[in-house]
């Protein structure tokens, strides 16, 4: 994995990759490459002992020419500025590449949560609720789940901004528990999308999908969900990985009872449908027919990329490839379904989420997946058309210029406000 790769970067790269297929000057181009603004603070916390700690804080709000900022918070002691930076702006475009009326936006604590109580990790949550209600609201900016992130910390944050603002709004933050107002088909939504964007691929190539061989790297909820997803769909899933290993069957495994095995254990090491143990790196360069990196950014640098034999990479991460690896997998005919468009399954039923909540009519699992599937198919076929009518070197760049048309062409029709 390369830690010098920049994420803010990589996205600034990938937009000029894309900028000279897209009706736009280039003074228009620059601006969607910055955020609006980012809040930088400093949360202070009791913890169980009575001390007090200090923890940094980001929320970045990248652009909002198409409607409220939206995007996750995630707790991890890699959280940065920058991260958070670009996190915000692939949200923008992955909003854009599914056509749905968002901007983009991302929040993050500098935290290993595993080192904090439940009570604990709610102060935090709450304190840093507190910092961001002026900031956010259900027609300005809807925070989510991320890294380290759930269902419990979004009730928390909405409880905390209902109880400061007297009021009872559940679309200023997406991603509850559904008595919250949670949306049904949620916790599965970024992994379904990762294997329908994955199918669409594999029909495009003229390639089945039954019995293709396919690597997880990343055991969390995205990446064991679209193990799972893409076992019933008639692949054979032959390695997974978790932060401390891999495993690898040839003959595949029962992605669930893998799941399991990580929920008793901590770990997906040891579990016994496997035959081998792998690095977290090896699996990556496995000959499978479908990757599906699902960790954090930047899991496939330049020189990791030339050991890649996957044909189709479908990315439930955001930004697992850097710009060096992109051109590697261009050059080896390696079909990369962005991370705007796979992984934008968690976005879309988030945006149902809010048009539940503020319709206050509640749509049954059969629905969303059904409404999610349409809007990946459409989307998919978006990007196929960007990248043959323009005769693009990738899926990826494919995807930019569908979403800076958008963007741009929002800005531009709204007009400059002096």
């Amino acid at each position: 994995m390369s830690e010098q790769t920049n994420p803010f970067e990589s996205l600034q790269s990938q937009i000029d990759e894309a900028s000279p297929y897209v009706d736009a000057s280039d003074d228009v181009i620059e601006r969607l490459k910055h955020p609006e603004r980012v809040l930088e603070t400093n949360l202070t916390v009791e913890l169980d002992d009575g001390s007090l700690e200090r923890f940094k804080a980001f929320r970045s709000q990248f652009n909002g020419d198409r409607g409220p900022y939206k995007g996750g918070i995630r707790y991890h002691p890699g959280v940065s500025r920058d991260e958070v930076k670009a996190l915000s702006g692939w949200m923008v475009y992955k909003c854009a590449t599914v056509g749905i009326p968002y901007g983009g936006g991302k929040g993050g604590i500098i935290i290993d949560p595993d080192e904090y109580s439940a009570d604990e990790i709610e102060r935090l949550t709450r304190a840093f609720a507190k910092e961001l209600r002026p900031l956010i609201g259900v027609d300005r900016d809807v925070p989510a789940p991320d890294v380290n992130t759930g269902q419990r910390e979004m009730n928390w944050i909405k409880d905390t901004y209902e109880t400061l603002e007297n009021t009872t709004q559940p679309g200023v933050i997406t991603g509850k528990a559904l008595d919250s107002g949670g949306s049904e088909g949620r916790v599965e939504a970024t992994g379904r999308s990762t294997v329908l964007a994955a199918r669409e691929a594999f029909d495009y190539l003229g390639k089945d999908l039954e019995d293709a061989t396919v690597a997880v790297q990343g055991y969390g909820n995205a990446g064991w969900i679209a193990a799972k997803l893409i076992d019933e769909m008639g692949a054979k899933v032959v390695a997974a990985s978790d932060s401390s290993g891999g495993v690898y069957n040839p003959d595949g495994f029962d992605p669930v009872a893998a799941k399991d095995h990580k929920h008793e254990t901590g770990s997906i090491s040891g579990f016994e449908g496997a035959t081998d143990e792998i690095t977290n790196e090896d699996i990556l360069t496995l000959d499978v027919d479908l990757l599906i990196p699902a960790a954090l950014e930047n899991a496939i640098d330049g020189d990791l990329a030339e050991s890649v034999q996957a044909d189709v990479i479908s990315e439930a991460a955001n930004g697992p490839l850097t710009p060096e690896a992109d051109q590697v997998m261009a050059d080896k005919d390696v079909l990369v379904i962005p991370d705007i468009l796979a992984n934008a399954g968690g976005v879309t039923v988030s945006y149902f989420e809010w048009v539940q909540n503020r319709q206050r009519f509640y749509w049954s699992e059969e629905r969303v997946n059904e409404e999610l599937e349409s809007i990946i198919v459409v989307a998919f076929d978006d990007l196929v058309e960007s990248y043959e009518e323009n005769d693009l070197e990738s899926f990826r760049t494919a995807a930019y210029v569908v979403a800076l048309e958008r963007v741009a062409g929002a800005f531009e029709e709204a007009g400059t406000f002096p």
